[in-house]
């Protein structure tokens, strides 16, 4: 399963992306080529391929701007940049101000790993409207993900069986046999993906980033980091400090802790948003139809849960939503104060028989279409993550550390516990510990962090600042909800990640937005 404290694109389903062939990407040879001279070719964009998630070509934004699409030729292998070359896709929307008003290119990552940079982009154009104004909004289907030679896995059956498995096993049996059907799919990547599988990491395409920035014109890179995107842009600026230009992470990834200590936080981080959903919840004027208390709000639920684990209910046909379905939907529900109206809806018809509306969120959060089509954020998400993160967790280890995880959460401990094992007998080793952010010399990086956000909780901002270094993070703090602070519509939090963006005006360290 996808890690879902990553997950963004995912979790706010916008990932709206059939891979025309990963393999027509690869094998380019650019001997003798010099790849920084490249010149883009920007055409009108074409609908999502599958594995971008599918879907109608984006629609021009308001005021009539078209978005374009090109192909950027980079390595295969950097340790080789003579060699086999791959094309990543890019999307644009031209800056709408003067010309002479233009500071260049501002480019976007909304995290995952695994999200199509070209799917979400137009989702959200309208939300970066006054960003437009002096900048291109330009993203990217990163390197394994959508177009740009994504990791293929299973089939979209084989994936319906793979999201429907118990990913929190009870007894031996069941431990073995979410262990067999990971090292199944885990195996099928390597069959059909094995040549990108070792040239998919964090640090791959932070140097694809740095070419990016030269073949679009710009002496520094403007990014905009969300979620895994902060981790992205905080491995470029390590690498390429003096090339920083204005940066801004948003739901910041702890870049110092490794992916047992990432997802204990993150059980805390859900369960403090399904706190926060039960509260809220009971609070209403008209009454909680699936609770009398929070207490009661999360006793139901975990009911509900436990009865799914030995009979689940009618889904989205033919399909029955099972426990981990249910799990993975009430956490896709809660990265946003928005869905918490979806997720009462959902649980008061589960109550009822009808697991329809938690199975259709849980599909989102998986990547899945109503066509039964998946994208490939999934096998992008565990291929990315496993090449970067080093440990490897066996069943003996991850029942050693459940008692933490359940006291972290009730809910949701034992799914993110088991979620460990997604890397087992990967055929790619993993790099690191964790990533290295350090970037000394680069230019101010604005840090913002929400002090309700389930998927990367608060405390990761700080420790981003701390690791960036002296002088280069500046913590802004979101006293709010969901995962992220400026696509929540905080006009504080807008208009100081406007002014660094457009006015190169630093806020304050320390700056508290509520």
């Amino acid at each position: 399963m996808p890690n879902p404290s990553r997950s963004r694109a995912a979790a706010l389903a916008v990932a709206a992306v059939l891979l025309t062939s990963w393999v027509s990407g690869c094998g380019g040879d650019s001997e003798d080529e010099d790849l920084t001279a490249q010149k883009l070719d920007w055409k009108e964009c074409p609908a999502p391929s599958e594995a971008q998630g599918g879907g109608s070509a984006p629609s021009p934004l308001p005021g009539g701007t078209q978005w374009q699409c090109a192909t950027l030729k980079v390595p295969l292998d950097w340790s080789d940049p003579k060699g086999d070359t791959i094309g990543l896709a890019l999307i644009r929307a031209r800056a709408s101000g003067a010309p002479d008003r233009r500071i260049g290119s501002l480019v976007f990552n909304f995290g995952g790993p695994g999200g199509s940079g070209v799917a979400s982009l137009p989702a959200f154009g309208q939300d970066y409207a006054a960003l437009r104004t002096r900048y291109d909004l330009v993203s990217f289907d990163p390197r394994g993900v959508g177009r740009s030679a994504g990791v293929k896995c299973e089939n979209d059956q084989q994936l319906d069986r793979f999201f429907q498995q118990d990913a929190t096993p009870d007894d031996a049996a069941e431990q073995q046999g979410l262990l067999r059907n990971t090292r199944t799919f885990n195996a099928a990547c390597e069959k059909n993906s094995g040549r990108v599988l070792p040239h998919v990491r964090t640090t791959d395409a932070a140097r694809d980033m740095d070419l990016m920035r030269q073949v679009l014109g710009d002496d520094k890179l403007h990014y905009f980091g969300i979620s895994y995107g902060t981790e992205l842009g905080g491995v470029y600026a390590h690498l390429f400090p003096k090339n920083v230009g204005r940066a801004v992470f948003d739901g910041v990834v702890d870049p110092t802790q490794n992916v047992e200590q990432g997802s204990l936080g993150q059980a805390r981080g859900f369960q403090l948003a399904l706190d926060n959903f039960a509260e809220d919840c009971v609070s209403k004027a008209e009454g909680c139809p699936i609770g009398d208390s929070p207490q009661d709000v999360k006793d139901r639920i975990a009911g509900l849960l436990k009865d799914l684990d030995s009979k689940p209910i009618p889904g989205v046909f033919p399909r029955r939503l099972t426990q981990t379905a249910a799990t993975s939907g009430i956490a896709q529900s809660l990265y946003s104060k928005d869905f918490w109206e979806y997720l009462t809806e959902g649980l008061e018809q589960a109550y009822d028989g009808d697991g329809k509306v938690l199975m259709l969120l849980s599909d989102s959060m998986n990547g899945r279409s109503e066509n039964g089509q998946y994208s490939n954020i999934t096998p992008a998400n565990i291929s990315i993550n496993c090449a970067d993160d080093k440990p490897r967790y066996t069943a003996d280890q991850v029942r050693s550390k459940l008692p933490e995880f359940r006291a972290a959460s009730p809910l949701f401990g034992d799914y993110l516990a088991w979620g460990l094992v997604s890397c087992t007998d990967w055929a790619v080793p993993g790099a690191a510990e964790h990533p290295d952010v350090s970037a000394p010399g680069a230019a101010p990086i604005l840090v913002v962090g929400n002090t309700g956000d389930p998927a990367t909780p608060y405390e990761g901002a700080r420790a981003m600042v701390n690791a960036l270094g002296k002088g280069v993070g500046v913590e802004l703090t979101y006293k709010g909800q969901g995962h992220g602070a400026y696509d929540s519509g905080n006009k504080c939090v807008q208009g100081a990640v406007n002014g660094y963006l457009l006015q190169g005006t630093v806020p304050s360290t320390g700056t508290v937005c509520s």
